[in-house]
């Protein structure tokens, strides 16, 4: 800059920051060194054979292998699952009816589980690549919630009167009163307990349970959506963020962030305090002004997010919908502070158009990027209500009270 030597400690090391660009450069490299080092997984893989197998979701033995491949909860959760219905399905496929006819239509069922539990099993064993994790997670348990209904068609007389339980509770807790698979199922329960179920009553607890997976797998699609839409909110947030940087990195003198005290002291700019030597206060502008400022929101912001975690509450979903929605406050914190010392520049603000020091400037950026509490706030309770609505039994809407319909409000 032109007026480098009139800025107190205008010759940044620029030593340092070429040497910290090149550790960066690298860590980098190593990370890919040491990928294309790594034995390829995909080479190793073993595809899923369904029933008749001792621990059948098992990765490969070398240890090596199992670390570069290692699984999520979920995985685990589903692992246990699918055993547990291949278990239910050799019981079952031990099992002989007198009818040939049904005798074929149990080998057909048991084919298609099979087939089922082999897309699910292959959903967890595969390798993970990046982004791949939620399509995976549907795969398998779609096809172990499908495994689980269709076992239900083949199960017992006996089997059935209990299975008739589990299928209510899973009811009553996904379908509305008032649905009318609700209110059959309930009936069917009350009558099981004292009879012998009928034939349509298989059909109707399968109808039941797999009408309540669906409104289970809607409950999560909602939280899922959230969840994205939160992610790309942050993405450009970010890139907004970002964007502002550069720009007054590369053109300090169009986002000038330098205030000019009314005391004739000297200029007061976010990096640092210069003498006057001219009343302009662009010429004294740093690359790193608009930098300083979203750093210092950032750090405002994360006091935000410390103090929301005493509201944050664990949820059985597998989307982590309470990260991104804290996660989303990390940049728009650095945009409302940088908003915020501008609308400060711009005189917007009545009796704060000037500040007298740098460490004001970075006091007023911590407090509007603690501000962004004030925005963020709605999407925090939108994202509560969103995973308070999993697995929470609903409720039918109240009926309008007379007089208040469209026609009374027109009249």
């Amino acid at each position: 800059m032109a007026n480098g030597k009139e800025f107190n400690g205008s010759e940044r090391p620029t030593k340092a920051r070429g040497s910290l660009s090149v550790l960066v450069l690298v860590w980098i490299a190593s990370l890919f060194l040491v990928r294309a080092s790594a034995p390829d997984s995909s080479k190793h893989d073993h595809p899923y054979q369904p029933t008749r197998r001792k621990n059948v979701v098992q990765f490969p033995e070398s240890p090596k292998i199992l670390f570069r491949t290692h699984r999520t909860a979920w995985r685990e959760r589903a692992a246990a699952r699918i055993l547990y219905l291949e278990q239910q399905a050799d019981r079952e496929r031990c099992r002989a009816v007198k009818s040939p006819a049904e005798q074929c239509q149990r080998e057909e069922t048991l084919e298609g589980i099979s087939r089922q539990l082999e897309e699910a099993g292959n959903a967890i064993t595969a390798r993970r690549r990046l982004f791949s994790g939620a399509a995976a997670l549907e795969r398998t348990w779609a096809n172990v919630r499908a495994t689980d209904v269709m076992l239900l068609t083949l199960c017992a007389e006996e089997d059935l009167r209990s299975r008739s339980t589990d299928v209510l509770s899973h009811v009553q807790q996904h379908l509305r009163p008032g649905n009318p698979l609700r209110v059959r199922t309930e009936a069917v329960e009350e009558r099981l307990e004292k009879k012998k179920p009928r034939p349509e009553d298989r059909e109707l607890l399968v109808l039941a349970l797999s009408a309540s997976y669906d409104a289970l797998d809607a409950e999560f699609s909602r939280v899922r959506s959230l969840s994205v839409i939160l992610r790309i909110a942050t993405f450009f947030v970010l890139l907004g963020a970002g964007g502002l940087a550069v720009w007054g990195w590369s053109c300090p003198h169009s986002l000038n962030m330098c205030f000019i005290p009314k005391s004739g002291g000297p200029i007061a700019c976010p990096s640092g305090e210069v003498v006057q030597a001219h009343h302009v206060p662009s010429r004294y502008a740093q690359p790193d002004d608009v930098l300083v400022i979203e750093a210092a929101g950032l750090a405002g912001a994360a006091l935000t997010v410390i103090a929301s975690l005493r509201r944050i509450q664990g949820t059985s979903t597998p989307y982590m919908l309470p990260l991104s929605a804290a996660l989303l406050k990390f940049p728009t914190g650095a945009l409302t502070a940088f908003i915020g010392v501008l609308l400060i520049k711009g005189a917007f603000i009545p009796g704060l158009s000037a500040l007298d020091s740098s460490s004001q400037i970075m006091a007023w950026a911590v407090i509007f990027g603690a501000a962004q509490h004030l925005v963020t706030r709605f999407v925090d309770a939108r994202a509560r209500e969103t995973l308070s609505d999993v697995g929470r039994a609903p409720t039918d809407p109240e009926p309008a009270a007379p007089g208040t319909g469209p026609r009374s409000a027109r009249n």
